[in-house]
């Protein structure tokens, strides 16, 4: 597995990062502007905390991922391999676990989970064995996206707002989660019935 930092030193691939930033979000007009990007600082700081996870530094690491998490809302455990030019827009609730990778030139929007099955199967895995997704090069990752267990998502694929995906994806396929369904002014009862049965506590 090629580690980013193999590739580059930190401080061109943090200046590199900033540039990402400017290019590919179109809200941000300039470097300095990017600078108040509010994801840019839990990526910085995953840069770092990655190198002194695989040194052995682990307890530094994760109270650095810890700081950065209180700060801008992203969980990057230090121990996952985050490739070159990732945008982590908005940022908020994103979670990415110990075990995962994702590839170069990534989108990921808020509240994307990357994550493992759960500990009653990890718990069982043999030690080093992979627990999180493998997200492959210029693959975007739409808001609310959860991709669990150790699965494959391709080159090029788009992973819609709000999918789930427990399978591998193909490269440059889509995984899009049902769309909304509009209903007429005389469905409202079933409209009601339908948000008893099927919404979250949470979004009433």
């Amino acid at each position: 597995m090629v580690q980013p930092e193999a590739e580059m030193g930190l401080i061109r691939m943090l200046a590199e990062d900033l540039r990402t930033v400017v290019d590919r979000d179109p809200s941000v007009h300039d470097r300095a502007e990017a600078l108040l990007h509010p994801a840019l600082p839990a990526l910085w700081t995953h840069r770092v905390a990655h190198r002194l996870h695989r040194r052995g530094l682990r307890r530094t690491a994760r109270l650095l991922s810890l700081l950065a998490r209180g700060w801008t809302g992203v969980e990057l455990h230090p121990g996952a391999v985050v490739g070159r030019r990732v945008l982590i827009d908005h940022g908020s609730g994103v979670v990415v676990g110990e075990t995962a990778v994702i590839g170069s030139d990534v989108t990921m929007y808020h509240q994307v989970t990357l994550g493992a099955l759960g500990w009653w199967r990890d718990n069982g895995r043999e030690a080093g064995e992979r627990r999180h997704p493998i997200i492959g090069s210029h693959v975007v990752l739409g808001a609310n996206a959860t991709v669990l267990g150790p699965v494959t998502v391709g080159d090029r694929a788009v992973i819609g707002a709000q999918a789930l995906v427990i399978r591998d994806v193909l490269a440059d396929t889509h995984a899009l989660a049902p769309a909304a369904v509009s209903m007429p002014g005389a469905d409202r009862r079933s409209a009601v019935e339908l948000m008893r049965t099927s919404a979250s506590a949470g979004c009433w």
